[in-house]
């Protein structure tokens, strides 16, 4: 390894709730610019909060504030959701308290268990247009606006592949079962004996990795939904869905080859992107959140970073083996209960300014690094892994299913992931206890 350990923990990110995720800032100067739905003259005094869910852009979104309290004299307080603590969580005990946030940043998920309770209807707004695809509806009504895109697969170092093999890779050519346990073989065969680095994060595991079972039930959010309500009801066990029997095979074939096998469970997620950046490994389950991971572990952009999908099976006609999924991940909603109409106003502007104005546009593109679900943004992204999955959105490279679950899934479900990655209990008895979680949901 090319880096001492004492390197790889000074280097350490946050690692946060579901979506956990890690994303680059980019360090140019913004640009000011008027603001789109400005709030008014009455409003521009008003302090106003937002819970941040995304603890890898907590100092972009900081920057942000100040330089929208430059603009419209509105106050904007960004609060972290704490490392290891779900958002829900964190919202829940904030209104319990009486200190809910103006506006908070959530997980599809939690935005459905609090719409209709707490949060203001956004139907009408202007920005739904921009967004249209994305929008996440909750009986009918807009209650949180889409923020951002983000898709997940094998991330693949086409450098170390190349270098490994000797040939040029085309990633194109990994569309089966087959084709990934011959590479796989081919790179072991080569002097690369554990190609492939899988996380051991629960919500790794238990949202990004498992949920690939809902999302490609049939590739749509609706599709997931109906798989979810047979699992409840019973109707359905999960041992007998074949989408399963597909993950899990493709699973054992990762894990035969991942470089944290000795102890999966011991594998530490700060070191994780350094196996793919130095090229100890060519492959890395996770999504397009992880550059700034790699970007820490010194990943070379010209090394050639993209995603495969996480293959299912060898039927060319199957979208799970030709596309990775991509989907709105993060929502924002405005609190209706304990906002005064003021803040409201304020918080409806700070959208509109996130989504209209230069500045905004530029900040979440380029800052943030995220791929805006908005369509009317015209920055492209700055990253490889995002530029990515950019392009595959526009070639139809990409599936939008976004499963929904309870916001304990991700922790109980992948608690019962880790114990199979350890060899504690069989795919039978995780399929079980998955069973048993989603009928204790009834």
């Amino acid at each position: 390894m090319k880096k001492r350990i004492a390197a790889v923990l000074a280097a350490c990110v946050l690692i946060v709730g579901l979506t956990a995720c890690k994303r680059a800032g980019g360090s140019s100067d913004m640009a000011s610019g008027a603001v789109s739905g400005a709030v008014s003259s009455t409003a521009e005094k008003v302090s106003i909060s937002m819970l941040n869910s995304k603890g890898e852009i907590q100092s972009q979104l900081e920057e942000a504030a100040r330089i929208y309290q430059q603009e419209t004299g509105v106050t904007l307080d960004v609060i972290a959701c704490g490392t290891g603590e779900t958002p829900y969580t964190k919202i829940t005990s904030m209104y319990n308290a009486g200190t809910a946030p103006t506006l908070a940043m959530l997980d599809p998920t939690d935005i459905v268990a609090l719409a209709a309770e707490k949060a203001v209807d956004l139907s009408d707004e202007k920005w739904t247009a921009e967004c249209a695809e994305s929008l996440l509806r909750v009986d009918g009504k807009v209650y949180a606006m889409p923020l951002c895109v983000e898709g997940r697969g094998l991330i693949y170092n086409r450098a170390a592949i190349e270098k490994t093999l000797g040939t040029e890779f085309d990633p194109s050519a990994i569309q089966s079962y087959d084709a990934l346990k011959t590479l796989l073989e081919s790179l072991r065969a080569r002097g690369m004996e554990y190609p492939v680095v899988i996380s051991k994060e629960d919500w790794s595991v238990g949202a990004h990795l498992f949920g690939l079972i809902y999302d490609t039930y049939d590739g749509t959010t609706a599709g997931s939904e109906r798989l979810i309500n047979e699992l409840k009801a019973g109707s359905v066990r999960m041992e007998n869905v074949t989408r399963y029997d597909e993950w899990r095979r493709t699973f054992d074939l990762l894990l035969q080859y991942n470089i944290n096998h000795a102890d999966p469970l011991g594998a530490l997620y700060e070191q994780d992107p350094i196996h793919l950046a130095d090229g100890d490994a060519a492959l890395w389950f996770n999504g397009n959140w992880a550059w700034p991971n790699l970007q820490e572990a010194d990943a070379d952009p010209s090394d050639g970073y993209g995603f495969l999908p996480y293959v299912m099976n060898n039927d060319p006609s199957d979208f799970a083996n030709t596309q990775i999924q991509a989907s709105p991940s993060k929502c924002i909603l405005i609190d209706r209960v304990q906002a005064t109409d003021g803040q409201i106003a304020a918080a409806k502007a700070f959208l509109n300014w996130l989504v209209y104005n230069e500045t905004g546009q530029r900040l979440l593109v380029e800052k943030c690094g995220l791929i805006p679900a908005c369509t009317n943004n015209p920055f492209s992204a700055t990253d490889p892994l995002s530029a990515d999955i950019q392009q595959k959105i526009k070639n139809g490279g990409t599936f939008g299913s976004s499963f929904i679950a309870p916001g304990d899934h991700w922790r109980v479900v992948g608690a019962q992931v880790q114990k199979y990655m350890a060899g504690q209990q069989t795919g039978a008895q995780l399929a079980a206890a998955v069973d048993a979680y989603w009928q204790g949901q009834k």
